[in-house]
């Protein structure tokens, strides 16, 4: 067998490789396009998330955006908060801004033990999909319809379908807006995490259809606007709606709604509740527990004679 059937192929591609590593190392640096340091530097800053909730398609433009125009705000970097737009005010020598913490927040109550459904929907599991058959399998047709579009939209593990409705992690969420622009009922609105207080309900039904669809739907009654003190809540299209920028989070409106379907989240670090029994008043002995007296219990009837004939 001759050698050269083996060497003569071998050498063939050696020599074709080395040729076209320097034909392409040589269009690298004729054809290489300049790298801003800015920008860089920038993208490092932002934490990768790509969610979209700056405004752009993802961080890398975002971040080349900031590169060119410094008049951008730097702190519109909803996941990276504080820290992100603080990194990128160094970088471009600007001033943060302040950052407002936000979150999502899904306004239904509609849970399997409020409301029911009124058909049997066995297609594709999508919200969107289910949608488009007369508006949804339950009897509320603005409520969560549960079947989770906006879990699979969250990058963030922070919204999960539980009883029938969407819930959302407080701690997680970092109000990228995915799970909102989803929602193909928009029940889903971002707001100031400082916001305690939420009307969870998105029926603008009149108060009568409400009741027979929903448990503890909102009824338009304007209970919870007459009692406000900042003007802060007033019923539109039969739905109350809360006013963030006016709210003093008092919690006066929710104790005033029949309904019970104004929600107040508890402050961090809140203590429980405690009931305490009123104090006497002056002058009244206390009476302790042990002291109470309470009634004897009625002697058992004697049982009648029998007669002995």
């Amino acid at each position: 067998m001759n050698p050269s059937a083996f060497v003569t192929p071998v050498l063939l591609t050696v020599v074709t490789g080395l040729i076209a590593g320097v034909l392409l190392t040589i269009a690298a640096k004729i054809f290489a396009v300049p790298v801003d340091e800015t920008q860089v530097k920038i993208r490092e800053c932002l934490p990768g998330a790509n969610c979209g909730a700056c405004g752009y398609v993802g961080c890398d433009d975002y971040a080349a955006a900031l590169a060119k125009d410094h008049s951008i705000a730097p702190n519109k970097c909803v996941p990276g908060g504080a820290s992100a737009a603080a990194g990128i005010a160094a970088v471009l020598g600007v001033e943060a801004g302040a950052t407002e913490e936000r979150v999502a927040k899904v306004m239904c109550s509609g849970t399997c033990d409020n409301t029911s459904t009124e058909m049997d929907y066995q297609g594709y599991k999508s919200c969107a999909a289910v949608k488009g058959f007369f508006g949804g399998p339950g009897v509320c047709k603005f409520g969560c319809i549960g079947l989770g579009d906006c879990v699979k939209a969250c990058k963030f593990d922070a919204i999960h379908v539980e009883d029938g409705v969407a819930r959302v992690d407080r701690d997680k969420c970092v109000a990228c807006g995915a799970c909102a622009n989803t929602c193909p009922q928009k029940i889903i609105d971002i707001l100031p995490k400082a916001s305690r207080v939420t009307v969870d309900c998105s029926s603008k039904d009149m108060g009568k259809f409400v009741t027979k669809a929903c448990k503890v739907g909102c009824i338009g009654c304007k209970m919870c606007e007459k009692t406000c003190k900042f003007d802060a809540i007033h019923v539109v299209d039969n739905l109350a709606k809360i006013d963030p920028e006016k709210c003093k989070n008092c919690g006066m409106c929710a104790k005033a709604c029949p309904r019970k379907i104004i929600t107040v989240v508890p402050r961090p670090g809140a203590k429980p509740i405690v009931k305490v029994a009123p104090k006497p008043e002056e002058g009244e002995p206390i009476v302790k527990p042990s002291e109470i007296t309470r009634p004897a219990a009625p002697a058992p009837a004697a049982e009648p004679e029998q007669k002995t004939e």
